[in-house]
Order: C-alpha cells, then sequence, then structure tokens
C-alpha cells in the first residue's frame, strides 16, 4: 500500500504510530519519564471539541504528559505534513480548550 504522506506505521511497546518519527518520540518520552523529568505519559490521547454543547470533532494528540520542572501539562504532535485539518482543529484546540499543541518536527 502506497501511503500518502511516505510515513510508516509502527508498533511499538504495544502502541500503533503512524510514523517511525512518532514511534522514535514515544521511545524518548520514555526514557525522560525513566529519568523523572515528564510523569503521566499518554499516547494518543482524546480531545472532545464541542461549541455550546455541539461536539465539532475530536482531536487526537501522538501524546500528553507533565512537564515535572515547570508543572505544565504537555499535549504534543509529531508533525510531518500540517494538513487544513490539523491546522483547523489546533485553532480549535486554543480555542476551546485554551491548549497550545507543540509540535515536533
Amino acid at each position: 500500500m502506497t501511503r500518502k504522506y511516505k510515513n510508516q506505521p509502527q508498533v511499538y511497546d504495544g502502541h500503533h504510530f503512524d510514523s517511525k518519527r512518532e514511534r522514535d518520540r514515544y521511545a524518548e518520552l520514555k526514557l525522560l519519564e525513566r529519568a523523572k523529568e515528564i510523569e503521566g505519559l499518554m499516547v494518543h490521547p482524546r480531545f472532545p471539541l464541542t461549541v455550546k454543547n455541539h461536539k465539532i470533532c475530536a482531536y487526537v494528540a501522538d501524546f500528553e504528559y507533565v512537564d515535572r520542572r515547570t508543572g505544565e501539562r504537555v499535549v504534543e504532535d509529531v508533525k510531518g505534513v500540517k494538513t487544513a485539518i490539523y491546522k483547523l482543529k489546533k485553532k480549535l484546540m486554543a480555542a476551546i480548550l485554551e491548549i497550545e499543541i507543540q509540535e515536533v518536527v
């Protein structure tokens, strides 16, 4: 099967990842978690995006965790191609949930 963006799906540590880059970022985050620099690592957390009690869509991030140095919650997306849908959902995340997605390139 030819993939549109040339990514190669991966399975690692029981998780399915859309690309090698996403898998590698997960491995980095696991090391940071073991070193106690981050905590609460979640893979593919889902964020419902609702306006006036109407579900518009959901955004599925690649990772979510807490940075122990700052105490801040971090939502990450490993990006190769920024699609129009991704750009819209990123704006909705900021506007509705006040969450700024950190992009890892």
